[in-house]
């Protein structure tokens, strides 16, 4: 155990877990009656026992007064104080917020919101102390109305890491001909752009559907991600341009908190293990944070490396990111440090929070248990991101919390991920079907591909998802040159973000504007069918101990979500531009009335326009055409464009001044082309 490590009281058990949901109670404004009016007893304030907690310490949530007591004597920039007498008398030795910040941001801003995070505060003691006695003391006090264990938070699983050895040069040419960014790396990228190749049960177009929508939008500066996980290497090559820079902290003074947070020299995120008082370590673990963050936002089309899904065009227009720490190795966060992570990227500009943590799957029954037994404020913390944030005002009102389902094989989620209004993701694999790792079950929102090393039955490390890692980064068996493979629902999560973060992009671009909730509806039906091809079995290979496992499909129908994240179909939600599906390799036509009307195919057509970029996206070899009402087209090649069609509204010509006729109207049409299209707008 490191030297570092906190000390922790108690340990988890489901046991627990179903204990904790029967000591739920309703506290009034005072904490001392429930909602008949009835006297509550100490005990019933007091939330989190049972878990995996934090020694000597405990979160207590105040009355009005007491909290106004309070903020005169304990500092508002996150460092300690001694006790008001009557809590020094109860045994605490420390006092401080739980929500560090400038007077004017935690008396201010905070008291007027719903969640009033000026009343949470963390009381440390001797550690050697009794958590449930110190607990029970606290408690007693009729100001303090809820006691909450410290807990900790875990990491989704230790991921493995393979170190990525490219098949040629890392350099520009070898990006490949036709590319749409010169990034050496994304020709290993197949999940943004699958052909099938990586392994023998791979399936062409298993993948995002990104490359096309590059051609839209490659990301905007003004959209900040917070990376909730352990420390992002910010310099990084790939990632450094695309690193949120907080300029106060940059221009002022070393050593000291030149913006009032907080937080000293916080100048691209917080090491919340430590309370903001180290800086912020990646050397320490497995680079996660640094791979999640590659994913969302590599910087795209400067010649090195991989590419991110929002890392922009290579104009220094990829979305920003704050590297919130909450893992650094074997030292996990704590409840407080975890909410006051998610309160600091709100606070910093962002709109997007990006999670691969939580608790053991079925540790709670519902979000009511979630929000009053364990995580009431990161509960609320969570809340006032996604409700009360307006960072990319006016195109979005509110925030999204994008989380992981978890990696424990099993029918159940993690929360937060299964918190109702965060988006929780399940992992695919390079054949568009659910990984063996992945959880599924209900609370699952969508799917995207988080790589399976052991697809099909054979070990293919090219078949985990590529992304950015410390450079140098050892733990004693491995080594890399900056990037690396690794696999599971962590690897999912932030596909998904980098695909929002494109459509607050292009909204932006297009002067839409949108609620959290329009919005939300938007990504999770921005899909490809998912359940039509859940028959049957898979094999796969558990990466734990090489075990051969053959998986029944059927159990996932209906629970990984709408379906497979599709970042194409997303920017044309935002156009308004309906989509249809083409098989690759055959001619085929496809009915017009949902577009035209149920007259469709007694109109006359004047023309079918397709630009030569949308045309080379599809392969078009022959121009495409209306024949009875129906659209006419043979694409071979696998991507998503978008064509004009054209035709009169009343009559057989337009008319002229010398000619009566009808009006020319015209449709735009987006064409995503796969293997054989189903009928419910997926691909088989």
């Amino acid at each position: 155990m490191k030297t570092n490590m906190r000390q922790y009281s108690r340990t988890w058990t489901a046991a627990g877990a179903a204990m904790l949901l029967l000591a739920a109670c309703s506290l009034d404004e005072t904490g001392m009656q429930d909602g008949g009016g009835n006297a509550t007893a100490p005990s019933d304030k007091i939330i989190c026992a049972g878990g995996e907690s934090a020694a000597g310490s405990l979160l207590i949530y105040v009355d009005e007064a007491f909290a106004a007591e309070l903020a005169s004597v304990v500092p508002s920039d996150g460092s300690y104080s001694e006790p008001v007498s009557e809590l020094a008398e109860a045994g605490v030795q420390g006092i401080r917020r739980v929500f560090p910040g400038s007077d004017k941001e935690v008396m201010t801003k905070s008291s007027q919101s719903d969640y009033k995070f000026d009343k949470w505060f963390k009381v440390t003691f001797d550690d050697s102390g009794s958590l449930d006695e110190m607990a029970g003391r606290l408690a007693a006090f009729p100001q303090i109305r809820t006691v909450q264990y410290n807990t900790i938070v875990r990491p989704a699983v230790e991921p493995q890491v393979y170190p990525y050895e490219p098949a040629q040069p890392m350099t520009r040419a070898a990006a490949g001909q036709g590319a749409v960014f010169n990034d050496p790396a994304l020709v290993d990228q197949w999940h943004y752009s699958n052909d099938g190749s990586v392994c023998r049960a791979a399936r062409e177009g298993a993948d995002i559907n990104v490359t096309d929508a590059w051609r839209l939008t490659g990301g905007d500066r003004d959209i900040i991600v917070a990376v909730i996980d352990d420390g992002v290497w910010y310099e990084h090559p790939d990632l450094k341009n695309n690193m949120w820079v907080n300029e106060a902290e940059l221009n002022g003074q070393e050593g000291v908190d030149d913006d009032g947070n907080g937080y000293v020299d916080d100048i691209h995120g917080v090491n919340f293990c430590h309370d903001g008082l180290e800086p912020v370590r990646w050397d320490r673990g497995s680079g996660h944070g640094s791979h999640v963050a590659g994913t969302v936002a590599a910087e795209n089309n400067n010649g090195i490396g991989v590419c991110g899904v929002a890392g922009g065009t290579g104009n220094n227009d990829g979305v920003r990111m704050i590297t919130c720490q909450i893992f650094e190795g074997e030292l996990y966060a704590d409840a407080a440090q975890v909410a006051a992570a998610i309160k600091y990227a709100k606070d910093k500009g962002a709109v997007i929070i990006q999670g691969s943590f939580g608790f053991d799957p079925g540790a709670f029954a519902n979000d009511n248990a979630f929000e009053t037994q364990l995580a009431s404020a990161q509960a609320d913390a969570l809340k006032d991101f996604m409700f009360n944030n307006d960072n990319f005002s006016p195109y979005l009102e509110g925030g999204l919390a994008i989380f992981s389902a978890g990696n424990n094989y099993t029918g159940t989620i993690c929360y937060p991920g299964a918190y109702t209004d965060c988006i929780c993701v399940t992992a695919l694999g390079a054949d568009g079907l659910p990984a063996l790792y992945t959880n599924f079950g209900y609370g699952s929102n969508i799917a995207a591909p988080g790589g399976e090393s052991g697809l099909g039955g054979m070990t293919t490390i090219e078949a985990c998802v590529l992304s950015t890692i410390p450079e140098g980064f050892t733990d004693g068996q491995w080594e890399t040159s900056g990037y690396a493979y690794m696999q599971g629902t962590s690897m999912a999560c932030p596909h998904v973000s980098g695909v929002a973060a494109l459509g607050l992009a292009y909204a932006k671009k297009l002067g839409k504007k949108y609620t959290r909730e329009e919005f939300t509806s938007m990504l999770l039906t921005s899909v490809n069918d998912l359940d039509g091809m859940l028959d049957g079995t898979k094999l796969s290979i558990r990466a734990s101990d090489g075990a051969l496992q053959q998986m029944n499909l059927g159990a996932y129908k209906n629970f990984m979500g709408t379906g497979s994240v599709d970042a194409w179909r997303l920017m044309m939600q935002i156009e308004g531009t309906p989509c249809i599906m083409a098989a690759v390799g055959k001619e085929q036509s496809i009915d017009l009335d949902e577009y035209f009307g149920g007259g469709a195919d007694g109109l006359t057509y004047l023309d079918v326009i397709v630009s030569e970029e949308d045309r080379q996206a599809l392969g078009l070899e022959t121009e495409p055409e209306i024949a009875d009402g129906r659209l006419v087209i043979y694409p071979t090649k696998y991507g998503s464009a978008r064509l004009t069609v054209s035709a009169v509204g009343g009559g057989t010509n337009v008319g002229t001044g010398n000619i009566n006729g009808g009006q020319e109207i015209s449709k735009e049409i987006s064409v995503i082309t796969r293997g054989v299209a189903s009928g419910n707008n997926g691909w088989l």
